[in-house]
């Protein structure tokens, strides 16, 4: 315990808790002095000192702030080594009296989606620290805000249970949530770039907040986020696509992949992009799961692009109904071939000038798929593949054929367009090898 008679570790302490009471509090501290008399030589003298700062900025008129006020008590506090995006100083006096200081940082911290990160605000009774990171005071989907609260009618010897049960932090929490949603709304508004780049940073954590919860609080992020469009080659928010919706469509549809790149060249994405329609694309992990979550918004459903149903009413649907009776037995006999690895074969609705793609039936996409075989205890959630053929392609007429005269041919065939779309839709091929031999075997 003898650290505690160092004066480095005093004065750490008082700067820590008790920097801001608004009393001062001196303590002899040990400077040094060039010697009289001896050049090049120092001494030791003890000077009282006022270690703590007593005015904290809180307390301070927002007119008589700067930025860089802001910025400095930031740093002091390291809240991060970045600078923040922006801030919000917040005073309150009513049946609840607090004042708060919340800064949003312009990057994430290192550890900041792993479990080591702990979120949580300062909190201080009367400009004494009592605790560090006070969790209760943020709900996660604003987890990544940093800053301090300051209440005078909550007490100094309090424990982490008696707070969870608080009702004025209670209250203080809500409000302080809502103050961060307006701010972020109103970055979104006046500030966009300075909005995406934070959304850069924590887009992903509004999307595990809309998620999370059975979905509780999708009503007050959902006007937060941003996908990227492929008409407008930028962010958007889902209340500017809706804007932009034709009268006709009925769906708000999305695409997703591992990138942008990649989803632009996704077949299942043709007719809806033949139509002039607008698709969201979806690139992390977590966009489908909270789209699923989220259901609709502004009473439009949400529609991906690889969906068996694709809502869009066109002569080619009656068409493909012909031919889907009138190509039955092929349908079938590819069916069988491929028994194990898609639901359906049957005639593509969607497909212009591709000759094969992967659809789903159900709720669980392709692209859902892949995410939870990644996981130990999901591998066995499959989507209900359903492989659609181009019955307007080239390589329709050689499947045809191979039916008609080469079943040998048609099994080749099947397997290879069932594993070029798997290729497509950027899934693992079972048989690396068989696949090779395969195409070795057309180019005899």
């Amino acid at each position: 315990y003898d650290e505690y008679l160092e004066e480095y570790r005093l004065k750490e302490i008082i700067k820590k808790y008790s920097d801001f009471i608004r009393y001062p509090i001196k303590m002899d501290i040990t400077e040094k002095r060039p010697k009289e008399g001896a050049d090049n030589e120092l001494e030791d003298y003890t000077e009282e000192q006022v270690i703590n700062s007593m005015v904290p900025i809180w307390k301070k008129n927002k007119n008589e702030l700067t930025s860089e006020d802001y910025e400095q008590f930031y740093s002091e506090k390291r809240y991060g080594f970045d600078k923040p995006l922006t801030h919000l100083h917040i005073n309150v006096d009513g049946t609840i009296r607090y004042n708060a200081i919340l800064f949003i940082p312009e990057n994430s911290p290192f550890d900041y989606y792993s479990k080591e990160f702990e979120k949580g605000l300062e909190l201080y009774s009367n400009g004494v620290l009592i605790m560090n990171k006070c969790a209760d005071l943020l709900p996660d989907y604003f987890s990544f805000v940093k800053g301090m609260v300051d209440s005078e009618d909550l007490s100094l010897n309090i424990s982490r249970e008696i707070l969870q049960q608080d009702r004025q932090l209670q209250l203080i929490a809500k409000n302080i949530g809502k103050k961060i949603k307006n701010e972020l709304k109103s970055l979104l508004k006046n500030e966009r770039e300075k909005y995406e780049k934070f959304y850069e940073s924590f887009g992903r954590q509004l999307k595990y907040g809309v998620y999370s919860d059975f979905g509780s609080n999708k009503d007050v992020l959902k006007d937060l986020l941003l996908f990227y469009s492929s008409t407008e080659k930028k962010l958007v928010t889902l209340d500017e696509y809706v804007s932009r919706m034709p009268e006709d469509q009925k769906y708000i549809y999305y695409a997703s992949g591992a990138s942008y790149d990649r989803i632009e060249k996704l077949p299942q994405a043709e007719l809806v992009a033949d139509k002039g329609y607008e698709i969201l694309y979806f690139t992390e992990d977590i966009d489908e799961f909270a789209i699923k979550m989220l259901m609709t918004y502004e009473e439009k459903e949400f529609k991906s692009v690889s969906s068996s149903d694709l809502g869009i009413e066109a002569e080619e649907e009656q068409l493909n109904e012909s031919e889907e009776r009138e190509n039955k037995e092929l349908f079938d006999y590819m069916k069988k071939a491929l028994a194990g690895k898609v639901g359906d074969v049957r005639a593509s609705k969607r497909l212009k000038t591709h000759p094969v793609c992967l659809s789903a039936d159900g709720e669980v996409t392709i692209e859902m798929e892949k995410i939870l075989s990644a996981m130990p205890d999901n591998q066995h959630v499959k989507a209900e593949k359903v492989l659609e053929i181009n019955v307007h392609h080239d390589v329709f007429a050689s499947l045809k054929d191979a039916f008609e005269n080469d079943k040998g041919k048609l099994d080749l065939y099947t397997n290879l367009l069932y594993n070029q779309a798997l290729l497509i839709e950027g899934l693992s091929i079972s048989d690396p090898v068989e696949f090779t031999n395969d195409i070795c075997k057309i180019m005899i």
